[in-house]
C-alpha cells in the first residue's frame, strides 16, 4: 500500500491509541500527562476519549460529544454533575435533591423517582453503569474529564442511553509521589476541602487516595425563626491501587464512599394565606400567586436528605498478541433518604410532606476483547447486570390538615364540614377528654426491585480506504425484572388508640342512637393513595414478572479528506429498558426506542477547531409518571401519579468550537438549536399535544474566555469568564397542570436564563503554590424553576422551587 501522509497519520495514531481500551497501551502502562512545556504553542492540544470504548483523538470521533476537562471544573467551582450542564447546551441536571435527581439531553428526560423506572441519560464512572438516579449525583472525587455523548448510545454503551451518555472518568495512580491540598470558603458559609496522595508502592504499582469534605449553610432562612434551610453537607473518599502483574497484565482496584446528610429541598409557599384559622381558597387562582423570590420561606418540616455510598471497582487489562481484552467487575450499594415539605408553609393544618426512602445493591460484570490491524478496527464484549433495590415512598400530613381536606372536598356529613374536628367537640361534650385533631397521618406505598440484564455487543470501524471509514455495531441485551407493590391502609397510632377508647366507651353506639352518621369506620380512611388498584389491593402484596429484549445497531460513516478535516453521517438506535409505575399498581411499559439520523463535520485549523452536526429523533413510546388530578374539572380531587404514554421527535443542530487566539488567551463556545415536538400524545388530562413543541427551549449556549498573564519569576496569573444561556420554555396546552411553565402577574416560570461565572487565579512558578478568587452567577440572577402542586387541589397550597443566588469565594491549594 502506497504511504501517504494520511496513512502515516492514522498508523502513528492507531499505534499510540487504537489498541489501548481502559488502562494504556500495553499491560502495565501508566497513564501520563504530557509536560504543559512539550505542547506545541502554536497548536490546540490535542483531547483523547473513549467515546467508542476506544482511546481516539475527539476530532477522529464521529459522536457529537462535548468534553469538560478539569479546568472548567475548576473555572466554574463545581462539585457535581448539577454545577457544569449550563456550560453543556442541550444538557439540563436537576440537581436540588442529590439523592433524587433528574437528567436531560436534548429534549428527553424520564419524569420519575421510582425504582420501577430506569432513566433515559446514562451515568457511568470509567465505564461502570452507575444505575438510577439515588446514586449517580455523588461528588466530583478526583475527576479527570466528563465526556457528554449526545443522542442514543444503546450499542456502545447499552441500556438506559437513549437520550445520551455522560461518562465520568477518574485520575489513575502515576509511577511518582505527588500530594495536594486544596481549601475554598465561600459566601453562606462554604466550606470545601479535598486532599490527594498518590505514592508508588513498587516498581509497578501505585496507590491513590482521595478525601473530599464539602458544607454550606444554604441561603434560605426560616421567616419565623431564622433557622437555616437548605444547605449541603458531604464528605467522600476514594482509593485507589494500580499494580502490574507480569509484562502484559494491570489491574486497578479502586473505592469510592460517600455520605451525605442535610437539609432537603427547600419549598416556598408561593399562596397568600387568610389569618388561622381560616383556610386558603380552593381552587388556587394562579393570578394570585407571589413571587418566591421576594417573600420569606417558611417551613415546619425536618426536610432531611441522607444517603451512604459504597463503590467497589476491579479492571484488568491484559494484552495479547491479536489485541487486548478488558474485565471490569464492579459493587455500588447505598441507603438514601429523601423527605420533602410539600405545602412551603408553617402551618400545622396545612401540612404534607414526601418521603423517598430507597436501599439499592448492583453488580456488574464485563468482558471486552479489542484489537485492530491495517484495517479493521474492533471491539466486542459480554456484560451482566444484577440490581437489587427496595424503596418506601410516602405522604405525612396529619388530622388537622385531613379536616381541611375534607373540608374542601365537601364529602362530610357534619355541620362545619369536618371529620376529626367535629367528633372531638362531639367527644368532649360527653364528657371525654379526646382531640383526634393534630395527630399524626401516614400513608405509604413499598416497591422491591429485581433487574437482571444480559448483553452481547461488537462494534467495528472498516478504513475502507486511506480516507474512508465504515463503522457498523450492534448490542443484544435482554432485562428480566421482578416488581412487587404492597399499599398498606393509613398508619396513624395516636388516632387509632383514641378511637379504639371512644369504641370501648361505647361512644359510636351512642351517636348511632343519637342518628349522628358518624362511626369508627368513616374515620377510618386513606388520601393519598385511592385510586381503584391501591384500594382494591390495600394490604395485599402484588407481584409482577416480565422480561424485554432490544436489537440497537448503529452505522457510520465518516470521511478525512485530510487529518484536519472530517464529514460524517451515522443512523443509531437507542433504548430504556421497559419497567412498571412504583405508585400505581399494575401498569407496566415496553422498551422505549429511538432512532436518530445525523450527519456533522469537524475540522480544526492549527489554533482554531470546530465541530457542528445536525440530527433529527423520533422517540417513541416514550414513559413518564405524571402527576395529576382525577378529574381535570375538579381541581380539589386528590393528586395521584399515573402512568404516562407518548412519542416526539426533535431536529436540531450542536456546535462547538475552540480558539487559541494567542499562545496566552483562548476562546470556546458550544450552542444547540431544537426543536422538540409531540407526536400522537394526548395526557391523561385529555389534553391533545400532538404537534406541540414539549418544552424543550429553541437554544441554548454557552462561551468562554481564559488569559493566562506570564508574571516571570514571580508566576502566572490566569482569568477565566464563562456565560451561559438557556432560551424560553417552549409552553404548551398541558404545561401549567405540571406547574412547570405558566405566567402570571409576577411569575414567568419557564423565562430565558442567564449565568456568569468568573475567576481570577495565580500560580507559583513551580506549580506548588496557587490561590484563586471566584464568583458564580455574578450578576445574581434568580429563577423560579417550578411548582410543587401536591397540595394545590386538596389544600390550596402551593410550593416553588428557585435556582441558587450569586456565590463567591477564595481557594487556596498546595501541591508537593
Amino acid at each position: 500500500m502506497k504511504v501517504t501522509q494520511r496513512n502515516l497519520v492514522v498508523g502513528l495514531r492507531r499505534a499510540l491509541f487504537g489498541g489501548c481500551v481502559v488502562l494504556g497501551a500495553g499491560g502495565t502502562a501508566w497513564a501520563q500527562s504530557t509536560p504543559q512545556g512539550e505542547q506545541d504553542a502554536t497548536n490546540l492540544d490535542a483531547i483523547v476519549v473513549t467515546a467508542q470504548s476506544r482511546q481516539q483523538e475527539l476530532q477522529d470521533v464521529p459522536i457529537a460529544l462535548q468534553v469538560v476537562d478539569q479546568q472548567l471544573l475548576d473555572d466554574v467551582a463545581a462539585d457535581n454533575l448539577g454545577d457544569i450542564d449550563a456550560f453543556v447546551p442541550g444538557l439540563v441536571v436537576d440537581a436540588a435533591q442529590p439523592t433524587q435527581p433528574s437528567f436531560r439531553l436534548r429534549g428527553v428526560e424520564t419524569s420519575d423517582f421510582g425504582i420501577g423506572t430506569d432513566p433515559a441519560v446514562g451515568v457511568f464512572v470509567d465505564g461502570v453503569y452507575g444505575g438510577r438516579g439515588g446514586g449517580v449525583l455523588l461528588p466530583f472525587v478526583d475527576v479527570e474529564r466528563i465526556e457528554v455523548l449526545k443522542g442514543p448510545q444503546g450499542t456502545l454503551f447499552g441500556r438506559n442511553t437513549a437520550a445520551g451518555a455522560i461518562s465520568l472518568v477518574t485520575r489513575r495512580p502515576q509511577n511518582e509521589t505527588e500530594a495536594r491540598l486544596r481549601l475554598r470558603l465561600g459566601n453562606y458559609g462554604k466550606q470545601y476541602a479535598d486532599a490527594m496522595w498518590n505514592l508508588p508502592t513498587g516498581d509497578n504499582s501505585a496507590l491513590r487516595f482521595n478525601a473530599l469534605f464539602n458544607h454550606s449553610d444554604g441561603w434560605f432562612q426560616d421567616g419565623a425563626t431564622g433557622k437555616d434551610l437548605g444547605g449541603e453537607n458531604v464528605w467522600a473518599t476514594r482509593a485507589a491501587w494500580q499494580v502490574g502483574l507480569g509484562e502484559n497484565t494491570t489491574a486497578l482496584v479502586s473505592w469510592d464512599h460517600e455520605s451525605l446528610d442535610q437539609n432537603g429541598r427547600v419549598t416556598t409557599g408561593i399562596v397568600p394565606l387568610p389569618a388561622y384559622p381560616q383556610r386558603p381558597p380552593v381552587p388556587v387562582d394562579p393570578d394570585d400567586y407571589l413571587d418566591p423570590r421576594d417573600i420569606p420561606t417558611y417551613s415546619d418540616a425536618t426536610n432531611a436528605e441522607w444517603r451512604t455510598f459504597d463503590g467497589v471497582t476491579l479492571i484488568v487489562d491484559h494484552a495479547l498478541t491479536w489485541g487486548h481484552l478488558t474485565s471490569t467487575t464492579s459493587w455500588r450499594q447505598y441507603d438514601a433518604l429523601n423527605q420533602t415539605e410539600e405545602d412551603g408553609t408553617n402551618r400545622a393544618d396545612l401540612y404534607i410532606d414526601s418521603v423517598n426512602t430507597e436501599s439499592n445493591e448492583t453488580f456488574y460484570q464485563e468482558f471486552k476483547f479489542a484489537g485492530s490491524n491495517a484495517r479493521l478496527d474492533w471491539v466486542a464484549g459480554a456484560s451482566f447486570f444484577k440490581e437489587d433495590a427496595d424503596q418506601t415512598s410516602e405522604v405525612n400530613t396529619n388530622t388537622a390538615a385531613v379536616d381541611n381536606i375534607v373540608r374542601n372536598l365537601g364529602i362530610a356529613p357534619t355541620p362545619d364540614g369536618s371529620l376529626f374536628g367535629f367528633t372531638s367537640f362531639l367527644a368532649q361534650s360527653a364528657g371525654i377528654p379526646v382531640s383526634l385533631v393534630g395527630d399524626r397521618w401516614n400513608e405509604r406505598f413499598t416497591n422491591t426491585l429485581s433487574t437482571t440484564a444480559y448483553a452481547a455487543f461488537g462494534d467495528v470501524i472498516w478504513r475502507a480506504t486511506d480516507k474512508l471509514n465504515l463503522t457498523f455495531g450492534l448490542r443484544y441485551t435482554r432485562d428480566e425484572k421482578d416488581f412487587t407493590w404492597l399499599n398498606t391502609p393509613r398508619n396513624a397510632p395516636e388516632l387509632e388508640a383514641k378511637l379504639d377508647l371512644l369504641e370501648s366507651l361505647g361512644f359510636f353506639d351512642a351517636l348511632a342512637q343519637m342518628g349522628i352518621p358518624i362511626t369508627r369506620e368513616l374515620l377510618t380512611f386513606d388520601m393519598a393513595f385511592i385510586d381503584p388498584p391501591a384500594m382494591v389491593n390495600k394490604g395485599v402484596l402484588v407481584r409482577d414478572k416480565r422480561s424485554w429484549s432490544d436489537f440497537s445497531p448503529r452505522f457510520v460513516v465518516d470521511y478525512h479528506f485530510n487529518d484536519k478535516a472530517m464529514v460524517f453521517g451515522s443512523l443509531a438506535k437507542g433504548y430504556k429498558a421497559g419497567g412498571f409505575n412504583a405508585l400505581q399498581i399494575g401498569p407496566a411499559f415496553e422498551n422505549e426506542d429511538v432512532w436518530n439520523a445525523e450527519v456533522g463535520i469537524k475540522q480544526s485549523f492549527g489554533r482554531f477547531s470546530y465541530n457542528a452536526s445536525l440530527f433529527h429523533y423520533r422517540y417513541d413510546n416514550r414513559q413518564s409518571i405524571r402527576l395529576i388530578d382525577p378529574d381535570p374539572n375538579n381541581p380539589v380531587d386528590i393528586p395521584r401519579f399515573v402512568f404516562d404514554t407518548g412519542d416526539l421527535e426533535a431536529t436540531g443542530i450542536d456546535f462547538d468550537m475552540r480558539w487559541k487566539v494567542t499562545d496566552a488567551f483562548t476562546l470556546d463556545a458550544q450552542a444547540e438549536w431544537i426543536d422538540s415536538k409531540y407526536k400522537d400524545y394526548v395526557t391523561p388530562e385529555g389534553v391533545d399535544l400532538d404537534g406541540e413543541p414539549t418544552g424543550e427551549p429553541r437554544f441554548t449556549a454557552s462561551v468562554g474566555a481564559a488569559y493566562k498573564m506570564s508574571l516571570g519569576d514571580s508566576g502566572d496569573l490566569r482569568l477565566s469568564a464563562r456565560h451561559a444561556y438557556r432560551g424560553r420554555t417552549r409552553c404548551n396546552a398541558g404545561s401549567d397542570l405540571q406547574g412547570d411553565c405558566g405566567v402570571n402577574a409576577l411569575l414567568d416560570i419557564g423565562e430565558p436564563r442567564e449565568r456568569t461565572d468568573v475567576r481570577v487565579g495565580w500560580t507559583s512558578p513551580q506549580g506548588t503554590w496557587s490561590w484563586a478568587v471566584y464568583g458564580n452567577n455574578i450578576f445574581d440572577n434568580q429563577y423560579v424553576k417550578g411548582l410543587n402542586t401536591y397540595g394545590r387541589g386538596p389544600l390550596g397550597v402551593v410550593g416553588a422551587t428557585i435556582s441558587e443566588p450569586r456565590t463567591y469565594g477564595m481557594e487556596v491549594a498546595v501541591k508537593f
